[in-house]
């Protein structure tokens, strides 16, 4: 998935660049520095992808992934870690490590779930008319007070548009246009 246009990252890349310019330095500004670790919220299905793009991107070398998958019925404390080159292994359940690393995964958990909620929270209040250009919060609630509903909006006629209150000609077309030829198309 590696763009074209985009310095090549890897270490062989970021060496060839810096010999071009001067520098050996693998951390040189002038290439940003892939980070030294990924952790993986899933177990060892998900790290195997991981690999396959770290493998894509040529930076498998340069990146160490590690893969955190709740243990045996899920419990908290009975995490097992998956590396590369490595057999699967647990942490101390006591360990401040594994505290740590439980707390940024419940708090990537807590963002992610909170997002989503965001996201469909605002997808179930979207309105048809929100999406016509020259239509704001004003003629919205002009248009819904007049007809009810933004289906009874998409259903009227021009000459029932042009009759709101604040609705030109001009407006009138554009909200007409908008649902009649989406209806077509």
């Amino acid at each position: 998935m590696k763009e074209e246009g985009l310095p090549d990252r890897s270490a062989a890349g970021v060496a060839a660049a810096n010999a071009e310019n001067g520098s050996d330095d693998i951390n040189d500004a002038a290439f940003p520095a892939w980070p030294d670790l990924i952790l993986i919220d899933g177990g060892q299905g998900q790290m195997t992808a991981v690999r396959a793009i770290l493998d894509e991107l040529g930076i498998r070398d340069v990146v160490t992934a590690i893969g955190v998958a709740k243990g045996v019925d899920r419990d908290a404390g009975r995490e097992r870690f998956f590396a590369d080159g490595k057999s699967d292994f647990s942490l101390p359940p006591r360990d401040p490590v594994l505290y740590f690393i439980q707390r940024m995964r419940d708090e990537a958990h807590r963002f992610a779930i909170g997002s989503h909620r965001a996201r469909r929270k605002k997808e179930m209040v979207k309105n048809p008319l929100d999406e016509i250009a020259g239509i704001g919060p004003g003629r919205k609630r002009k248009l819904l007070q007049h007809f009810g509903t933004a289906k009874a909006v998409s259903r009227a006629g021009l000459n029932d548009l042009m009759a709101v209150e604040g609705i030109s000609e001009a407006v009138a077309k554009l909200v007409y246009n908008h649902f009649h030829e989406t209806r077509q198309g």
